[in-house]
């Protein structure tokens, strides 16, 4: 049986990290996306203030099996 995967872009933001962000963006996109079998970070930017990184955020593609289990 063959299997056919949907990619989906989203934008995350994290206060701590981009690991942070990474994490928040599969979680966010698994609340309605079944069977996430990846997740590509394609862009990292960050929000500075006083010198500090304040905010991190990406853009991601998240892969995700359409109509079945692997």
């Amino acid at each position: 049986m063959s299997s056919i995967a949907k990619v989906i872009e989203v934008i995350s933001e994290s206060d701590e990290s981009w690991d942070d962000a990474v994490q928040n963006a599969l979680t966010e996109a698994s609340k309605t996306v079944d069977n996430i079998k990846s997740i590509w970070v394609e862009n990292m930017t960050a929000v500075v203030e006083g010198n500090r990184i304040v905010r991190y955020r990406l853009n991601a593609k998240v892969t995700f099996i359409v109509g079945g289990h692997d």
